[in-house]
């Protein structure tokens, strides 16, 4: 499977070898997958060095490329974070098993009894920019929920992806379970994309992490069922009513930990009674912590503010930049939202309980929080042990997807020679 020259017969021969994989995986017991897990984790951690090194040679050719530095630092790894990889898988092994669960059950008066149990998709595609993470993330839950797994990293991240995914193969292997069931496509060719995209029959769902632009490719030429993960607009709502304390620690949080992820603040909206005090403070605060601030003309008096324009109303930066503007009321706020945003996670800062409430009511996002950092949108902080990516549409799975969200159900029907008249 290493000759990549064509591309459709590559791609054919990997979707055969995955559809055998999930049939294999559909029946496979608890144990085995979770030993698969461990044993991936211990192979990460030993074999960190030589991940080091080859992210290494990502790394040395995205600042070729001229790559920022917060994609930059969505590509590093270090020990620190290849530790994260591991403990991730650990996290993944040590949950329940969904596949097998009953959903609901009931009798009926015609002496039929109906189980509804989770059950594996089969094959799941997931095509990802520059984050190595999401090779383990990814392999980790399809295996957890009985699937196999196509994945498609992105051409910066092609040797830590391909490291990582070694130790994935290892740890199926000493579990007794077909290296098949996690594969990680062998080229950097795009046609591979395309091939994905079409493998209907084969693929049973698509799932695109990254940019807009790769989002959007996959919605528009996708004949296969997709869980869309749009870009991450992130907004933070600072009522009247907000605690300063908890304003000025939340949004610098949400903003400057980490700026390349999904979850980052990109756009302050600040109630008009705080201009001169806390919205000023906030927007203080962000300059002295090396952010950019492109605000409104309320806000742009503000010593070192630049002045922002309409786009920078829905714009995610991924970077140490934020959008800043004073609105007149939460309805407003909400209002903005609704307009500029991408249903993925919004934030209040409020300690007053019905503006909160019409917020969580009002706001139409994946993901909406309480005085709490964004940065918290992630399916590890769930208590998914990882995520395979935040869905942004409404059907079937929405918000961080784990394992359970990459299940579905089937009925089970029996009786005892039950007839219908």
């Amino acid at each position: 499977m290493n000759d990549a020259t064509d591309i459709p017969a590559l791609m054919a021969r990997i979707g055969a070898c995955a559809r055998a994989a999930a049939t294999e995986l559909a029946v496979t017991a608890s144990d085995r997958k979770d030993a698969a897990l461990r044993g991936a984790a211990d192979a990460v951690w030993a074999r960190r060095a030589a991940i080091i090194e080859s992210n290494a040679k990502d790394m040395a050719a995205a600042r070729d490329k001229g790559l920022g530095d917060a994609m930059l630092d969505r590509l590093m790894l270090d020990e620190g974070r290849i530790s994260a990889i591991a403990d991730g898988l650990r996290a993944v092994a040590d949950l329940p098993d969904p596949v097998g669960e009953v959903l609901a059950e009931w009798d009926q008066p015609s002496g039929i009894h109906i189980r509804r149990v989770r059950t594996p998709l089969g094959v799941v595609g997931v095509i990802y920019e520059s984050r190595p993470n999401v090779t383990a993330d990814a392999g980790a839950l399809c295996l957890k929920a009985g699937n196999a797994v196509i994945l498609r990293g992105g051409s910066e991240s092609y040797h830590s992806a391909r490291a990582i995914h070694g130790c994935l193969k290892l740890g199926l292997r000493e579990a007794g379970l077909p290296e098949e069931a996690i594969q990680l496509v062998p080229t950097r060719d795009r046609a591979a994309v395309s091939e994905m995209l079409t493998m209907v029959g084969v693929i049973d769902v698509l799932v695109p992490r990254g940019g807009k632009e790769l989002v959007g490719l996959v919605q528009r030429e996708a004949r296969v069922p997709v869980f869309a993960h749009l870009e991450g607009i992130v907004h933070i709502y600072v009522d009247a009513a907000a605690d300063a304390e908890k304003a000025l620690r939340v949004v610098l949080n949400a903003k400057t930990r980490r700026t390349g992820v999904c979850g980052a603040a990109e756009c302050l909206l600040i109630h008009r009674d705080l201009v001169g005090g806390l919205g000023s403070d906030l927007v203080r605060a962000l300059l002295d912590a090396g952010v950019e601030v492109r605000a409104d003309e309320a806000l742009s008096a503000i010593e070192g503010t630049v002045p922002a324009t309409s786009a920078d109303w829905g714009h995610e930066y991924l970077d140490s930049i934020i959008a800043a503007r004073v609105v007149g009321d939460l309805g407003l706020a909400i209002g903005h939202i609704e307009q500029c945003g991408s249903h993925h996670t919004d934030c209040i800062i409020s300690e007053d309980p019905a503006a909160v409430q019409a917020f969580f009511a009002q706001v139409d996002s994946a993901i909406l929080m309480h005085n709490t950092s964004t940065q918290f949108a992630d399916g590890g902080e769930f208590g998914m042990g990882a995520e395979i990516g935040i869905a942004t549409g409404k059907l079937h799975a929405r918000g961080p997807v784990g394992a359970v969200q990459l299940t579905s159900f089937k009925y089970l029907v029996t009786g005892d020679g039950a007839i219908r008249s």
